[in-house]
């Protein structure tokens, strides 16, 4: 959902950034990897000890650099196969750290009571069901079928765990990062049944059905 609304906005808000770096020759690649060291440093070192607000903060200013890296490549027509398949690989990492920081600080140190268990054990589940609901669609794409589908995507569940976990942070309480999870999960699991529906679909309609792909840094 937020995915295909809000891309077109927080490209045009980074071309300018874009431009400027790959007139300096800066490479999109050196963005998208030291994108992913930020995200995942900053998810597994603040996150676990409790810096909640600072965390959810940060985590999301290096997050905002898939944009970046993706106006770059656009902006040097770089966009191809190499350029989507590291985006979604180091994606993958992100996104798992995110995840396993807020599991780690509502199962460790934040764990004072059952609210704050259910948080812990429902960000595992989040972690395990996002990367099947991305596995879907790379599998799909991998046997040359389409699973672009769902009201779980990637930048969905990003926005709501890191607004969760800044607003708790804040004081508010844990209930709500529970009540977001969970919501998260459920829809995670609801993609993973669209996607694999979809391919269905696509399989038992033969090679004639099925959609041709575009090369480019796709966004699972």
């Amino acid at each position: 959902m937020l995915s295909r609304y809000a891309r077109a906005v927080v490209s045009a808000v980074f071309a300018p950034a874009a431009r400027a770096l790959v007139r300096r020759g800066v490479d999109p690649d050196v963005v998208t990897v030291l994108g992913t060291l930020g995200t995942v440093l900053s998810a597994l070192l603040l996150l676990p000890d409790g810096h909640l607000v600072a965390g959810s903060l940060v985590v999301t200013v290096f997050t905002l650099t898939d944009s970046l890296d993706g106006a770059m490549a656009r902006e040097m027509g770089r966009t191809g196969t190499w350029g989507a398949f590291l985006d979604s690989t180091l994606d993958r990492l992100g996104d798992a750290a995110i995840f396993l920081g807020v599991a780690l600080w509502f199962l460790g140190a934040g764990a004072d009571g059952p609210a704050e268990r259910t948080a812990g054990l429902l960000a595992l589940g989040c972690l395990v069901l996002g990367s099947v609901v991305s596995y879907a669609k790379a599998r799909a794409e991998g046997l040359g079928m389409t699973a672009d589908v769902g009201i779980a995507a990637r930048a969905d569940r990003l926005v709501a765990v890191l607004a969760a976990t800044f607003f708790v942070g804040l004081g508010a309480p844990t209930a709500l990062m529970v009540v977001v999870l969970a919501v998260l999960a459920v829809l995670s699991a609801f993609t993973i049944g669209q996607r694999v529906a979809t391919v269905r679909r696509q399989a038992l309609g033969g090679d004639a059905a099925r959609p041709r792909r575009r090369a480019g840094r796709a966004r699972p």
